[in-house]
């Protein structure tokens, strides 16, 4: 078996959207005897950056994970929350946390006075009703430095189940396609085009990272390395765990660019690849940004199927992300020139 450590680790460490430090800084090691250039922009994007002498190429995953930020502190230490990216309510319940502050952690639960008294409840539970038990008071707290605005992340939780090919745990949105990336950037030995390798920041909260950072590139076409929703546990399911990676072809804001798309087709079935074209109703990625940003650049989205999108614990299969690695290291080995449609 393959040893995913280097997964686990990207998974397990502290990244909430305007928080990439930690993560920032693991990637770094990992990729920096590797790359001819390596960067970090004025709003944290990581650029790593491959010379060539042919098109200018840029791949994106963004590092940032959803979370929460301290609201209020009430008298009684419980600390109340806000939301960092999109988190269905239901899942919050009970999770343990860790609040990031100067001091270090501070970890812990999520829960509700009626949860916390041991009652029983028939009540809708919403995000107001919550607060974080840290076992604290508010001059406790706040001698460990915890204050409005700290950064709240879910606990560290990845393993491996299901026969040793299922990752779970949080942040699988976007740790997948980072590790994705850092795994091209080792693999890719023969090439005849620049490549930029760019790790971003905020795409959790408005794809802000991709658009900055598209813009000092100024690539000739790219691609984002992201995730999607798999909705397998349903009869009418489109995209399945261990089926291969995805090819977004549409989403809710943006059309793939079809040449790109076509590419990567053709890669797959050469290389015997099982891929799944999906086309979705919901969410976008960073290639929504990369697309638009100064005068258009061709964009495409290659994903990994993730169950519990956006919760605390995700399930992803790790043939899925195998076989998204061989599928661009493929392609990025000797690409074709872009057209436009």
């Amino acid at each position: 078996m393959k040893d995913y450590r280097l997964l686990i680790e990207l998974m397990d460490a502290f990244g909430v959207s305007g928080k990439e430090m930690d993560i920032r800084e693991i990637i770094i090691k990992q990729i920096k005897n590797h790359v001819d250039e390596l960067y970090t922009d004025k709003l944290g994007n990581l650029i790593a950056h491959k010379k060539g002498k042919r098109s200018k190429i840029m791949l994106a995953a963004h590092m940032d994970e959803i979370g929460l930020m301290v609201k209020n502190i009430e008298k009684d230490g419980k600390i109340r929350i806000s939301k960092i990216g999109s988190i269905e309510d239901l899942t919050l319940i009970n999770e343990k946390v860790g609040i990031k502050t100067r001091k270090g952690t501070i970890r812990g639960v999520i829960t509700t006075e009626e949860i916390s008294a041991s009652l029983t409840s028939d009540k809708h539970i919403a995000l107001s009703d919550m607060f974080i038990d840290t076992g604290l008071s508010k001059e406790e707290l706040i001698k460990q430095k915890v204050h409005i605005g700290s950064f709240v992340s879910f606990a560290p939780n990845a393993e491996i189940i299901g026969e040793n090919k299922i990752m779970a745990g949080k942040a699988l949105d976007d740790r997948i396609g980072c590790y994705i990336l850092i795994e091209i950037i080792k693999k890719l030995k023969n090439k005849k085009d620049e490549i930029f390798f760019v790790f971003t920041v905020q795409e959790e909260v408005g794809l802000y990272g991709a658009r900055t950072s598209t813009y000092t590139i100024d690539p000739d076409w790219a691609i984002a390395i992201d995730v999607t929703n798999c909705d397998d546990r349903r009869s009418t399911s489109s995209k399945g765990l261990g089926a291969g990676p995805t090819l977004t072809i549409k989403d809710a804001e943006m059309i793939s660019n079809p040449c790109i798309d076509e590419w990567l087709l053709k890669i797959a079935k050469k290389k015997k690849i099982n891929i799944q074209p999906d086309v979705s109703e919901a969410g976008t990625t960073d290639a929504i940004n990369i697309s638009i940003s100064k005068g258009g650049v061709p964009s495409a989205v290659v994903g990994v199927p993730v169950r519990n999108l956006h919760t605390t614990t995700g399930l992803a299969h790790l043939d899925d992300v195998e076989n998204a690695i061989k599928l661009l290291v493929t392609l990025l080995e000797n690409p074709p020139q872009i057209c436009i449609t």
